[in-house]
């Protein structure tokens, strides 16, 4: 098995080489080298985080011969390279495995790994279970660092700042990024700090759906059927020449769900109602399970109820580290005109 293993990894390694080559001529040095989904074993992934290598495998543990395999194999392809390996393969997707204390400290350790030229702080292991750095929208970096300079950016459901990261890197006027969640913020300021870019970005800790309702002038009361709200910021009436919309695949609030199968719309529709006429909104859907024309369809209908046309659509897919053979990526990132 472990034999089986290794030549796998060896043909993902060797069917990148060619784009390795110009992602370090980029100055990039997070990257995709094996994709297990795709590439022979369902459920492991193996990611490059600048000096460091993370494992994870979320179907099923993996056997001690076959971390070994990894282990060796990475040794001589990236020697020095410490290679840390995370199980989530529990129903919650929570880390489960133990490591010895010199590992912990090796996945404890704050790192820097570089993207088109932007630093983004990683770590393997931290209070949370995702890695800070989401590799597979980095095509959505990338078209963001094209079309961002002199903007008024809206970074929604903002995670850790990096599509905000790479506006303010580009050269936008402001950019302001929306996230519940105070810790990732925190890791979003770190950003601004390694790049040196705190005088364009903003910072609200916010539930989406309370921020979008205020930005679009849906408005977001306080008090609903009788029952007082948690505290939230005031914001105002905001149109935004360019808004990015990744929202979780599912999340349930007091002031809203999120369902990217069943009901886009409840996001999209304060996000396009944010977005300046003649504005552009990039929107992501990360549900494997839902099929690009449709999703489309269900935003179109959406943005002609809300009285708002989406003059044009690019499609933009995962770089070269994320194959998908039958050209349909569970991440679909939508370029609307609007």
């Amino acid at each position: 098995m472990s034999s089986a293993l290794t030549d796998l990894l060896a043909a993902a390694l060797d069917a990148r080489g060619d784009l390795i080559s110009r992602l370090h001529a980029e100055k990039t040095d997070a990257y995709r080298l094996f994709h297990g989904s795709v590439e022979g074993e369902p459920g492991l992934t193996i990611d490059r985080y600048g000096d460091l290598i993370l494992a994870q495998s979320f179907h099923e543990p993996l056997e001690a011969d076959e971390l070994a395999a990894i282990e060796a194999f990475y040794e001589r392809r990236y020697p020095g390279l410490p290679l840390i390996w995370n199980d989530r393969s529990q129903p919650n997707s929570r880390i489960a495995n133990k490591l010895s204390t010199e590992q912990l400290d090796i996945a404890t350790e704050p790192r820097i790994a570089q993207e088109i030229g932007v630093n983004y702080r990683v770590q393997a292991r931290h209070a949370g279970q995702d890695p800070w750095l989401f590799l597979d929208l980095r095509a959505g970096r990338r078209r963001v660092l094209q079309e961002a300079k002199g903007k008024n950016v809206l970074n929604l459901f903002a995670y850790t700042c990096g599509i905000g990261i790479a506006a303010a890197k580009a050269g936008a006027a402001l950019v302001t990024n929306v996230d519940f969640a105070e810790s990732s913020l925190l890791i979003g300021k770190e950003n601004s700090r390694l790049n040196g870019l705190g005088h364009t970005l903003r910072y609200v800790e916010c539930d989406a759906f309370a921020a979008l309702r205020q930005y679009s002038g849906l408005g977001q009361p306080r008090v609903v059927r009788g029952k007082r709200l948690p505290p939230f910021p005031k914001l105002e009436k905001t149109a935004f020449d360019l808004v990015f919309l990744d929202p979780p695949r599912y999340s349930k609030g007091i002031f809203g769900v999120v369902d990217l199968v069943n009901d886009y719309s409840a996001v999209f529709k304060p996000a396009l109602l944010s977005t300046a006429e003649g504005g552009t909104l990039i929107c992501c859907n990360n549900v494997a399970s839902v099929d690009r024309d449709a999703w489309l369809d269900q935003m179109q209908r959406s943005a002609k109820k809300a009285g708002r046309t989406i003059r044009d659509v690019e499609w933009i897919a995962p770089e070269a580290d994320f194959p998908s053979p039958d050209g349909k990526p569970p991440l679909k990132i939508a370029l609307l005109r609007v």
